[in-house]
């Protein structure tokens, strides 16, 4: 199946020199999840609600600052492929070319309701991800923009001391609130500060009650409620009403990619932050691996770097995080270095 009757023609598209203040306008108006950048009129990147909240950027700061880079989509392109992509990219939205011309936009929830009759075989044991990170509801603003970030994550679920889950905070949680002290400054009101939102505690801005999924869960009917109450992901619920890990759109659309053959699915995000190592070697490397034990198949693993500001004459300190799931469960590691 290809893309072509999926492609959306109705998108938001600003200049790389649009100023912040407009963006975060668009995104309010439109509820959109994302735009496309364009400079003198070609396409130069995307800008995704996330990126709102990794730093504190002024208004007056072009959109070119803010801007991610997502791979150029033919508009007969596999869907599976395209699936690949957008995750490998970490991007929920990539422009869709008929040619050299700019066609559309494909994005994470176009490709998952086309497939969605197709998600019944799944169940949420096999997608979602156990290492979960939480944090507590007294904890502060800032701290859950820090984890998140760190983490590379969009939500967190908010636990209380023994464990339980209380609520959950998103990114989409955090930009509506950005959003909305910005029109409150703009009207006079300074008591939306964002000095003072940093330090607020993470329970004043946390969803309650939380929308929930248990492991044996079909993905078809996870799928279907994330879109019946517009979220990008759950948290699945363990039996002694703690947290056992967390199901996202983006865990779906990396379902999409697993092959039935023997071979093992690689996907690796922002492969580009190494000049020394090429894609090829890095699955090189954990194909020798996962070959020293044949008792544990290995059927997908995901790669994630991330640049920290650290650096040691002039070179990034890189992290990597690294998730197999395997025949015998999901195994997560992480690792850095210059």
């Amino acid at each position: 199946m290809d893309i072509t009757d999926i492609v959306l023609t109705d998108f938001v598209e600003v200049d790389a020199d649009e100023r912040l203040a407009k963006v975060r306008a668009k995104f309010d108006e439109r509820d959109t999840r994302g735009v496309i950048v364009t400079d003198d009129g070609e396409y130069a990147g995307v800008i995704g609600e996330s990126e709102l909240v990794k730093s504190r950027i002024q208004d007056d700061t072009k959109a070119s600052v803010l801007m991610t880079s997502a791979p150029r989509v033919d508009n007969h392109e596999d869907i599976r492929e395209v699936a690949r992509l957008l995750v490998e990219g970490d991007v929920r939205i990539a422009p869709v070319f008929r040619g050299d011309v700019l066609d559309g936009i494909i994005t994470t929830d176009a490709i998952l309701s086309a497939v969605l009759g197709n998600l019944d075989a799944l169940v949420v044991d096999q997608i979602y991800t156990e290492s979960v990170i939480d944090i507590t509801a007294k904890s502060t603003v800032g701290q859950a923009i820090n984890r998140l970030r760190e983490h590379g994550i969009s939500r967190l679920p908010v636990v209380d001391e023994a464990g339980s889950l209380t609520g959950v905070i998103t990114t989409h949680d955090i930009v509506d609130f950005v959003v909305r002290d910005h029109e409150r400054q703009h009207k006079g009101d300074r008591s939306g500060d964002r000095d003072r939102m940093l330090d607020l505690p993470v329970e004043n801005l946390m969803s309650d009650p939380v929308v929930t999924a248990t492991p044996d869960e079909s993905v078809e009917a996870v799928v279907e409620r994330m879109f019946d109450n517009e979220i990008s992901g759950l948290v699945v619920s363990g039996d002694d009403g703690g947290v056992a890990g967390v199901g996202t759109k983006t865990d779906v659309m990396r379902a999409l990619t697993f092959t039935e053959e023997e071979t093992m699915d690689v996907q690796i995000t922002n492969v580009d932050l190494l000049e020394t190592i090429s894609r090829e070697e890095i699955v090189e490397s954990i194909t020798t691996v996962v070959d020293k034990y044949q008792e544990m198949n290995v059927m997908h693993a995901h790669v994630r770097f991330h640049e920290h500001k650290e650096k040691l004459r002039g070179t990034p300190l890189i992290q990597s995080q690294i998730r197999l799931r395997t025949s015998h469960g999901q195994l997560a590691g992480s690792g850095e270095g210059y």
